[in-house]
C-alpha cells in the first residue's frame, strides 16, 4: 500500500501556473528527490505535500488520510508529515538542549537515538548562536524529527554549506531510513546531488512533471536535454560523428541526435593515421580530468582518470552502443 498519492496536483499562481496537474505515489521507506531549475515549481509542490500550500486542485493523501491545505482547517497538513524549510530559523541565545526540550515528547531513549543520527550530541551544552550554518542545520532537523514523523520533507537542505557540511548532511539524510524508518522527500536545484540517495526522481519544468525514474533512468536516458544538463555535462552528437566513434548503422540510420556522457568515452592516444579526434583543452576537476576533444567538426567532451594527453595529441575516441542514448535536438 502507497505510503503517499499525489493525484493531479495543481496550483495556479496570480499570473502563472506554478504547478501543473502532477502526479506520482511513494512507497514506504522511499527516497524521493525533486528536480528542477529555479522556478520550476518544486518547493510549492513540496509545500502542498505537506499542507503548507492550498492546491487549485487535485488531492493528496498519506497514510490513508487527505492532507488538508490553509483553507481546510486552522491547522494544516497531516500530523505524519514534518517539513524544513531551507529558511529555518533557530532562537538565538539558547542551549541547544532547551531548543529541543521545548518540543521534545520523546523517551530519553528514544530523542538520544535522534540527536545520535543527526550528530549533535556534542552541541547540546552549546548556544545556538556558537555553531555553524550546518550544525544549526542539523539541530533543526532534529527538532523536527523529535515529533517522530512518518514522511520528512526537506527543502534544499543542501544550499549554503561548504563541502565538509554538505557530506555531513547527506550522511544524516541517509541514515534516516535505515535507523530512524522515515520516509523522505527532498528538493534540490543541485539535482546530482540526489543520485546516490533517491529511489526515484521526479523531474520539473515550469511547473510539469516531465520525467520520473530510478537515478540511473533520469542519468543514462533523459527525455531532452534539460533533463540531461540537470544531472551533468554531456555530448549530443549527430550522425556523422556517431558513426566515426563507432556507433552502428541501426542507430545512425535513426538520423537522430545521440546523448552521450563524458564518462561513457573511452579515450586512448593514437598516431595521426589511426586518430579520429584532436585534444583541444583538459582541465584537472581533482577526481578526474575533462578532455575536449575535436572530433571532425565536433568538440567532444570525455572524462578521464589518468592524465595522459595534451593539447594538440592525436588520440581515438570510441564508445559503446549501450551508452548512447537518442534525445531530441531541442531543449
Amino acid at each position: 500500500m502507497s505510503l503517499l498519492i499525489v493525484s493531479g496536483i495543481s496550483k495556479a499562481g496570480k499570473e502563472n501556473i506554478l504547478v501543473s496537474n502532477i502526479s506520482f505515489t511513494q512507497q514506504p521507506l522511499q527516497n524521493i528527490a525533486i528536480a528542477g531549475e529555479t522556478g520550476s515549481g518544486k518547493t510549492t509542490l513540496l509545500k502542498m505535500i505537506a499542507g503548507l500550500v492550498q492546491p487549485t486542485s487535485g488531492e493528496i493523501i498519506f497514510d490513508n488520510k487527505k492532507v488538508t491545505g490553509p483553507y481546510d482547517q486552522l491547522i494544516p497538513g497531516h500530523p505524519g508529515i514534518a517539513y524544513l524549510s531551507q529558511y529555518f530559523e533557530l532562537r538565538n541565545n539558547y542551549w541547544v538542549h532547551e531548543v529541543l526540550e521545548m518540543v521534545n515528547k520523546l523517551s530519553d531513549r528514544e530523542a538520544n537515538t535522534i540527536f545520535s543520527v543527526c550528530q549533535v550530541n556534542h552541541l547540546l551544552g552549546r548556544r545556538t548562536d556558537e555553531l555553524s550554518g550546518g550544525e544549526k542545520q542539523r539541530i533543526a532537523l532534529a527538532r523536527v524529527l523529535i515529533s517522530s514523523p512518518k514522511l520528512l520533507l526537506l527543502d534544499e537542505p543542501f544550499s549554503n554549506l561548504d563541502a565538509m557540511h554538505k557530506s555531513t548532511i547527506k550522511a544524516v539524510i541517509h541514515e534516516l531510513g535505515i535507523k530512524l524508518n522515515i520516509s523522505c522527500i527532498l528538493v534540490s536545484h543541485e539535482a546530482a546531488d540526489t543520485l546516490s540517495w533517491a529511489d526515484l526522481i521526479l523531474v520539473l519544468k515550469d511547473g510539469q512533471l516531465i520525467q520520473q525514474g530510478t537515478p540511473e533512468q533520469v542519468y543514462k536516458q533523459p527525455v531532452n536535454e534539460y533533463c540531461a544538463g540537470l544531472f551533468g555535462d554531456y555530448n549530443l552528437v549527430d550522425s556523422k560523428t556517431a558513426s566515426v566513434l563507432g556507433a552502428n548503422s541501426e542507430m545512425i540510420e535513426m538520423n537522430q541526435p545521440l546523448l552521450i556522457r563524458p564518462e561513457f568515452i573511452h579515450i586512448t592516444a593514437a598516431p595521426s593515421s589511426e586518430s579520429n579526434g584532436i585534444v583541444q583543452k583538459r582541465m584537472f576537476w581533482g577526481s578526474c580530468y575533462t578532455i575536449d576533444v575535436l572530433v571532425g567538426q565536433q568538440m567532444i567532451r570525455v572524462k578521464s582518470l589518468r592524465d595522459k594527453f595534451s593539447e594538440g595529441d592525436s588520440v581515438y575516441l570510441s564508445v559503446r552502443n549501450a551508452d548512447c542514448w537518442f534525445i531530441p535536438a531541442t531543449k
